[in-house]
């Protein structure tokens, strides 16, 4: 098939659906406001007073330190139009407007979910890529991004039959754009192309989705940039949303991207690399990975027909987010520990905490005659050779697999040899609160009927996010 007429008989599927032209015909009115060379501003002043959230969209960045200097508090979407400047309202227009269409799509599947993710999140690398520049710049490149990403999202949500026929390909190590061609007759950059040339999006932004060669020379300064950054926030969201890739391999796979885009981005390729991984770390980034990796164990768990150990976990730590800022300690700890069991089957989980001397003692816990245990259940934080004071001065979870290996029963404390002396494995998992120090320790075990297997790297990443979480619990007892 070729790929035109994949592409024709794509947009009449599409087509079919009805509320895909809704979304055309909006675009055309943007669009067709920022090239009206007599328009007073009045039409694109309806299109974003229309939406509540677009309003507030716009009036935010006009009210952004880099506008400050116009002075006083932009409270009018004309009088931000001015401020801003027409096209960057309108880059800005078209990125919402593509976003909430697919937001608020019927289709509610999964893994549509976590496309919208992906391309959220490669919008957000365009955008930390171009902080500094023009405004009009900056959402340029974030629509060039997004656009690149929409390709899976027509497909995702209007093809799902031929969606999953790409995706069983995938998983089956077939590459994707190979996969796709063979089952559209395109790839998703393709669509993603044409999308933008239906909708009549502007040249600039179409020019700055084609393929992006670092060695092309002859051409226009600001489409070669959008194409890099374009490329560049693709392959890094890529490299981002990789399933069971730890974070020293992530961390190669994007210094190496930075190497290969430097020059082509006019940054050093450290700075680069540190600013791409920043986003996995911390902010807006992590924040759609988390949802990214909640959102592919809910597909794991309806796949399987049971809650899977990552989701469960990642359940347990919306809960504990759900909490008040300042929740009863007793009722985090005991949130943690049941989301512990629970997830990963444990016979028993205790949660230790630091008190004012320096001791940690049991405070709540779950399992078989655990409650007449937790009163004897202690140690000083001062350091003794075993594995419980290993603990509380790691960072992540630590998996004992054989609590009766000769070398490990000598890393045993008395205390814990005498009271769980049936434990044939065990996770420590340390929660830091101010100045980084441990100040609680969630214990849970498996017995020997058990023999707990090896944790997945996702549910060791679960883990310590729910460690993280109960800490902030900790933040506002022990202030810095």
């Amino acid at each position: 098939m070729s790929k035109t007429s994949a592409l024709d008989r794509i947009w009449a599927r599409i087509s079919k659906c009805g509320d895909f032209p809704i979304l055309s015909r909006s675009l055309h009115a943007t669009v067709a406001a920022m090239n009206d060379e007599d328009c007073d501003f009045s039409a694109m002043v309806q299109v974003v007073l229309s939406d509540f959230s677009l309003t507030q969209k716009v009036l935010r960045l006009a009210n952004s330190a880099m506008y400050r200097v116009f002075g006083g508090n932009i409270t009018t979407v004309s009088r931000a139009l001015t401020v801003l400047g027409a096209d960057a309202v309108v880059h800005l227009v078209i990125g919402f407007k593509i976003l909430e269409h697919f937001r608020d799509s019927e289709s509610s599947r999964t893994d549509v979910e976590v496309e919208l993710h992906r391309a959220i999140l490669s919008s957000c690398v365009a955008r930390a890529l171009t902080v500094q520049d023009d405004p009009l710049v900056a959402e340029e490149a974030v629509i060039c991004a997004l656009m690149r990403q929409t390709g899976r999202l027509l497909v995702a949500v209007y093809l799902d039959g031929e969606w999953n026929q790409i995706r069983l390909q995938a998983e089956a190590n077939v590459d994707e754009s190979e996969a796709c061609r063979a089952v559209l007759g395109a790839t998703f950059d393709d669509i993603g192309r044409e999308a933008a040339s239906r909708w009549r999006l502007p040249y600039v932004i179409q020019s700055g989705l084609e393929a992006f060669d670092p060695n092309a020379t002859g051409e226009e300064d600001h489409a070669q940039r959008l194409r890099a950054i374009t490329s560049y926030s693709t392959d890094v969201t890529d490299v981002l949303t990789r399933q069971s890739l730890s974070d020293a391999q992530r961390d190669v796979s994007i210094s190496s991207l930075a190497d290969r885009y430097g020059v082509a981005l006019a940054m050093d390729p450290t700075v680069l690399a540190a600013k791409s991984i920043s986003l996995a770390c911390g902010g807006a980034g992590a924040a759609i990975l988390r949802e990214i990796a909640e959102l592919r164990a809910n597909v794991t768990a309806s796949r399987g027909g049971m809650l899977v150990p990552q989701m469960r976990i990642l359940a347990g730590t919306n809960d504990l987010r759900a909490l008040s800022a300042t929740p009863a300690l007793e009722l985090a700890l005991a949130v943690a520990c049941e989301t512990v069991s629970e997830a990963l089957g444990c016979a028993r989980t205790v949660a230790f905490v630091m008190d004012d001397s320096g001791i940690f003692r049991a405070r709540v816990g779950f399992g078989s005659n655990i409650d007449e245990a937790l009163s004897g259940l202690s140690f000083g934080s001062a350091f003794e050779p075993d594995v419980f004071h290993l603990a509380i001065r790691n960072s992540v979870a630590i998996l004992i697999d054989n609590a009766r290996a000769p070398k490990m029963i000598a890393r045993l404390p008395g205390w814990y040899r005498v009271t769980f002396g049936d434990t044939h494995s065990f996770v420590l998992l340390p929660v830091t609160g101010a100045n980084q120090s441990t100040v609680a320790l969630l214990y849970g075990d498996w017995s020997d009927a058990q023999q707990r297997r090896k944790f997945s790297c996702d549910e060791m990443v679960a883990l310590n996010e729910l460690a993280r979480e109960l800490g902030r619990s900790f933040l506002w007892q022990f202030p810095d």
